[in-house]
C-alpha cells in the first residue's frame, strides 16, 4: 500500500524564516515588515510555542492580505521625554516599531535606569514574551503589556470586554537562558480555543462560557462567547490593569473598541507598553544572584523556572529544524508562491 505524505515537515530556522518573509512579501508586506513578522513567529516555533509560531503565522498572512495589518505602514516614533519611546504602528504590525529602536532603546534603558516604550494602532503581538525575552538577552529586566479586541469576561460580566491581555516578565541570568514568564489573563490563550474548535475537540471546564454566559466545554459555543479569567476575579483584575497599561497609557483602542483581529479589513488598533529597567545599576551581581537562586529553587524544591524549556527547544530547533505541520507549511507555501513565480 503507498504511503501517504509525512504529516509534518522540517526547515532549518533559516529556510523557516526565508518562506515566512517571501509569503509575507506576497501578501503585501514590504521587506523590514516581512523580516520583522518572520523572526517573530520562527521565534515562538524554535521556542516551542507551535499555537503562535508558523500557524499563526497565517493569521498574520490573512490580514496582510485584507489590510488588517498595513504592510506598507512605516511606524512613527517620538520622543515626549529622554527615557520615553513613543511610537504609532499606524495600521501596521506591532514588531516592525519595536525593532527600528531596540538599540536606541536599549541603551536609553542603560544609560537612565529605566525607560518605556509605548504603542497603538496596531496588529495584536503574538507571543508578548518575544519581545521582552529580547531585552533580557541585552541584560535588562522588562515588563510587556499588550491588548486586542473583546475576548475575556470581566470580573462580574458574562460578555467579552477585555482581550486575553497578557503580561510578560522577563530578565537576564549569568551563564544561562533569561526567565521569560509569558502568560494570559485567561484561563487559556485564544488560540487553544480555536484550535480545539477546529478539531472538534471539548475544553476543560473554566475557560469559557458561551453566548448565554453558561460555562462551557464545547469549544465551538466558547469562541461565540467569551474566554474566562485565571483565577476568577483576580484574573480580570489583572487583564483591567493590562488594558490600563497597554491601550490607556499608549492610547492605543481600548478592548470593546478593537475591530476583529480575525475578520474584516480594519486594524485592531491594539497597544504595546513595556518598561525596562537595568538591573545592574541597582545591584551589579544581579544576574549571579539570579543563576544561584534559580538553581537552588530548581534542584533542591524541584521548581520549575521559566524560559529554561524555550532555550532547550531553541538549541534543538537550531540543530535539528523545525518540524512543522504539512498542512500549515503547504500553506505557506502557498502564499509564497505569488513572489516566488
Amino acid at each position: 500500500m503507498a504511503r501517504g505524505k509525512p504529516k509534518t515537515v522540517t526547515l532549518s530556522l533559516e529556510a523557516a524564516l526565508a518562506l515566512c518573509a517571501d509569503a509575507a512579501i506576497a501578501a503585501g508586506a514590504s521587506a523590514a515588515v516581512a523580516s520583522s513578522i518572520a523572526r517573530s513567529v520562527v521565534a515562538a516555533e524554535a521556542d516551542g510555542q507551535p499555537t503562535v509560531g508558523l500557524a499563526h503565522f497565517i493569521d498574520y498572512i490573512e490580514a496582510l492580505e485584507v489590510g488588517r495589518i498595513d504592510g506598507q505602514a512605516v511606524p512613527v516614533m517620538t520622543r515626549p521625554a529622554l527615557a520615553l519611546f513613543q511610537c504609532d504602528a499606524r495600521g501596521g504590525a506591532a514588531h516592525p516599531g519595536f525593532d527600528m529602536v531596540f538599540d536606541d532603546f536599549s541603551r536609553a534603558v542603560k544609560l537612565f535606569g529605566v525607560a518605556v516604550f509605548s504603542q497603538k494602532n496596531a496588529y495584536t503581538c503574538g507571543a508578548l514574551g518575544y519581545f521582552a525575552g529580547r531585552l533580557a538577552e541585552a541584560g535588562l529586566a522588562a515588563i510587556a503589556a499588550a491588548n486586542g479586541p473583546p475576548l475575556l469576561a470581566g470580573s462580574g460580566s458574562t460578555k467579552p470586554v477585555f482581550c486575553t491581555n497578557p503580561l510578560a516578565f522577563a530578565a537576564p541570568v549569568a551563564d544561562g537562558p533569561p526567565l521569560i514568564i509569558d502568560q494570559a489573563s485567561s484561563a487559556t490563550a485564544f488560540v487553544n480555543i480555536r484550535k480545539a474548535g477546529g478539531g472538534g475537540e471539548p475544553i476543560p471546564e473554566g475557560w469559557a462560557i458561551d453566548a448565554n454566559g453558561e460555562t462551557t466545554t464545547d469549544a465551538k459555543k466558547a469562541v461565540k462567547g467569551a474566554l474566562l479569567a485565571f483565577g476568577g476575579a483576580r484574573g480580570a483584575n489583572i487583564a483591567l490593569m493590562v488594558e490600563v497599561l497597554a491601550a490607556g497609557l499608549t492610547g492605543a483602542n481600548w478592548s470593546l473598541d478593537a475591530p476583529d483581529f480575525a475578520s474584516g479589513s480594519k486594524s485592531p488598533g491594539a497597544g504595546l507598553f513595556i518598561i525596562a529597567l537595568s538591573p545592574a545599576l541597582l545591584d551589579p551581581d544581579f544576574a549571579s544572584r539570579m543563576k544561584a537562586q534559580f538553581d537552588w529553587l530548581h534542584t533542591d524544591y524541584g521548581v520549575h523556572i521559566p524560559g529554561r524549556a524555550k532555550a532547550a527547544a531553541r538549541k534543538t530547533a537550531a540543530r535539528n529544524g523545525l518540524a512543522i505541520s504539512r498542512a500549515v507549511h503547504d500553506h505557506i507555501v502557498q502564499a509564497a508562491s505569488g513572489l516566488q513565480a
